[in-house]
């Protein structure tokens, strides 16, 4: 690391400096990857030795996504200090290994919430609220607050939605206010937007972005890059003219080409050189080159494996992938670890039924049941239980997934006849899994679940003591109303299942095993969460591992069937 940035790291800390600020913007449509690029350049700026958080700004009017489906917004992550936030938020810890918490994502509904709770204080003194100032002022209040803390020398902030929504307006106007009042060189504008190529013409075509910066400028924002998403590199001619028509300098344009993993962006945001140029413009010192030998290591790995596995993931929102993207991106960075491709099954669990579990289940390396909520799909889940216990297949249940190995243990081992969980079946005669204590006097729904990080007492000599190292107490993150009901503890205690975690304060069950398989693990926490591409988590570390090692069902019948008819010819 060059001399010049460690000084530097050291004189702002001491002088208590201001922080510096980045905005994120998106033009032409969504889904272009502002949070990939937010992460990827806040990668490069960590691996220069600047301390760097990165923040979300989302336009929609709900408090957090706690209460969307995931069909509406993909995944709800949670932090250690309990945010239920936008899986944005996930990418921002996986890329930079530090944790994130409630400051680093705002919705409009927590703005507005906010100015409303004041108004009715009476903290606005009589005078009529609008949305300038009062609800401007809110959200450049927000967005200093990391800034502020003095723990960090940037702050990326990706602003969500595209430029020209309705919704997104008072994001970009309070932008453009603190730009005015942050002064040069404190605060840049990074605008993603698109750069198609028509087959038709042969050609790419510069308009849509011209379009799309003309439509911040007047919002009174001029961008200072332009990081442009393409499928074909962009000439020097090329990124000259979008230069020219969008008053940003040609080498300020950035080539964004579709890459084949997310987490070769950092890379290529590197060779393009978007760190320096930001760096530049925001007169910080930028000489030599990030360390980013770690970061290739894992791409290497995961792009050059040994050996490959198939883990079928069994959930009931697999029609959007991203409903379960930490989960997907833990079974890659475990695979990575144990150089490893882990190629994923997606398993409707809706579908799943006693008859078909062998077709769907049989040539599998392992099983993955995922979280959820609410009935459907719920006994698919418990038929896929069954069959990878009763087969030694490895298993890895997590929240409503160790939730449903406790269910079906009890039902066809304990023979426990119409065991359930409450929130399924509130008659149940045997409630294996209910709701918690002190969620019953509980009515609004957002917000209020055991949220966030947790201690788990780990059991000595068990899979889960010993995949975490053999430490005896972790912390891990939560998000679920419902429990296992300790009324049947003893029962389980005397069976095969193993309670191999505890939550000390109020002895709540946190992870089960079974001692005579392969790998049969279940953790009510979320272990997904805490997985990073520097620190792969150690559950999923150990459930890849034990599925390399396991020879899936159907080859081991394969195999008898050939040993059979071999046998058979030699009698003949």
């Amino acid at each position: 690391m060059p001399t010049i940035i460690c000084t530097f790291v050291s004189r702002t800390q001491g002088s208590g400096m201001s922080a510096k600020y980045i905005f994120v913007t998106g033009g032409v449509t969504s889904s272009l990857g502002k949070g990939i690029i937010s992460a990827s350049l806040a990668k490069l700026l960590q691996a220069r030795g600047y301390s760097v958080t990165i923040q979300k700004f989302d336009p929609y009017i709900n408090v957090d996504p706690g209460t969307l489906n995931p069909y509406e917004h993909g995944e709800c992550y949670v932090t250690d200090d309990g945010a239920e936030t936008d899986l944005d938020l996930g990418h921002y810890e996986r890329f930079l290994n530090v944790p994130t918490s409630q400051a680093n994502n705002v919705t409009t509904g927590r703005i507005y919430q906010t100015v409303i709770e004041k108004e009715r204080k009476g903290d606005y003194l009589g005078k009529t609220v609008q949305v300038i100032p009062h609800i401007t002022d809110e959200i450049k209040r927000r967005m200093q607050i990391l800034g502020k803390s003095g723990k960090f020398h940037i702050v990326i902030t990706e602003i969500g939605g595209t430029v020209g929504d309705i919704e997104s307006l008072p994001y970009v106007e309070s932008l453009r206010q603190l730009r005015l009042e942050l002064g040069e060189n404190n605060c840049l504008v990074i605008h993603l937007t698109l750069i198609p190529y028509l087959s038709a013409a042969g050609e790419l075509k510069t308009k849509p972005t011209q379009h799309s910066v003309k439509m911040l400028l007047e919002l009174g924002v001029q961008p200072d890059i332009l990081v442009c998403r393409t499928e074909h590199a962009l000439n020097k001619e090329l990124r000259k003219k979008v230069g020219l028509f969008c008053n940003v300098m040609p080498d300020a344009v950035i080539e964004a080409k579709d890459a084949s993993t997310i987490y070769e962006v950092p890379l290529l945001m590197q060779k393009e050189g978007l760190d320096k140029i930001a760096l530049r413009k925001l007169a910080l010192p930028y000489e030599g080159e990030p360390e980013m030998e770690e970061w290739r290591d894992f791409l290497n790995r995961m792009k050059k494996p040994q050996t490959e596995v198939t883990i079928g993931l069994v959930g009931k929102y697999v029609e959007l992938k991203d409903s379960y993207k930490s989960i997907s991106e833990a079974l890659l960075h475990a695979g990575a670890a144990n150089s490893c491709k882990v190629n994923i099954k997606w398993i409707h669990s809706e579908h799943l039924t006693p008859e078909n579990a062998t077709e769907h289940l049989a040539d599998l390396d392992g099983v993955l049941v995922a979280p959820g909520f609410g009935q459907r799909g719920w006994e698919g889940k418990i038929q896929a239980i069954r069959y990878v216990r009763e087969n030694n297949i490895p298993f890895f249940g997590i929240c409503l997934g160790m939730q449903c190995a406790v269910i079906e243990f009890g039902r066809n081992v304990l023979g426990l006849e119409k065991a359930n969980s409450t929130e399924m079946d509130p008659e149940t005669p045997h409630p294996l899994i209910d709701l918690m204590l002190e969620q019953k006097q509980i009515t609004d729904k957002g917000g209020t679940m055991r949220l966030g990080a947790y201690p788990c007492k780990l059991k000595k000599g068990t899979k889960a003591w010993s995949a975490y190292g053999e430490q005896s107490q972790v912390k891990e993150r939560h998000r679920h109303r419902y429990e296992f009901n300790n009324a049947y503890l003893e029962q389980f205690q005397q069976s095969e299942m193993v309670i191999s975690g505890v939550y000390p304060g109020k002895n709540l069950v946190e992870m089960v095993e079974l001692k005579n398989h392969p790998w049969f693990v279940a953790s009510q926490f979320h272990p997904e969460y805490r997985s990073t591409v520097v620190n792969p988590h150690p559950l999923f570390v150990g459930f890849v591992k034990a599925a390399m090692n396991t020879i899936p069902f159907s080859r081991v019948q394969q195999s008898k069937t050939l040993a059979k008819k071999t046998s058979d010819k030699a009698r003949i």
